[in-house]
């Protein structure tokens, strides 16, 4: 059976994105014109087509995406992976309302792929704990996360 491709998020993966949630993101290297591959947390699905995801401003990801647009979300979610193809720009270089340092990012949806190999499934997604005060860590992840949802 062929995996799933769609110009659009599925409704679970669209649920799946609209909380914090760990996936990978590749970007082309700017320098080397290799991957870069870095794991983030701060995304939220606005809708079908629209991702956006907030990240260190300084961070090479940014450098990257200001000289090549493309960027993969790869997500584990609804029993299976996923590689969201999207075309990313700088929407906003210096977040507000938030104490760090943060880039948002737009990505525009190109294609999404189901690329779970056959005959298996996802069984448990995976979960990460912060490592530095809780209680400051939650106060910046609603803080973050209440700034991306505001642009729906």
């Amino acid at each position: 059976m062929p995996n799933l491709v769609e110009n659009v998020l599925i409704d679970p993966l669209i649920t799946a994105l609209q909380k914090e949630l760990l996936v990978t993101i590749s970007t082309v290297d700017h320098e080397t014109g290799g991957p870069n591959v870095s794991a983030v947390s701060w995304l939220y699905a606005m809708d079908a087509r629209t991702i956006l995801l907030a990240v260190n401003a300084s961070s090479r990801i940014v450098d990257n995406i200001l000289h090549h647009h493309n960027l993969v979300v790869n997500v584990m979610a609804n029993e299976s992976v996923y590689a969201i193809y999207t075309q990313a720009k700088v929407k906003q270089k210096r977040m507000e309302n938030v104490p760090l340092n943060l880039s948002l990012l737009q990505l525009n949806i190109q294609e999404v792929r189901d690329v779970m190999f056959y005959g298996a499934k996802i069984s448990s997604t995976p979960a990460f704990e912060k490592t530095y005060d809780l209680e400051a860590a939650k106060k910046l992840d609603q803080q973050v996360m209440d700034s991306l949802r505001k642009f729906t």
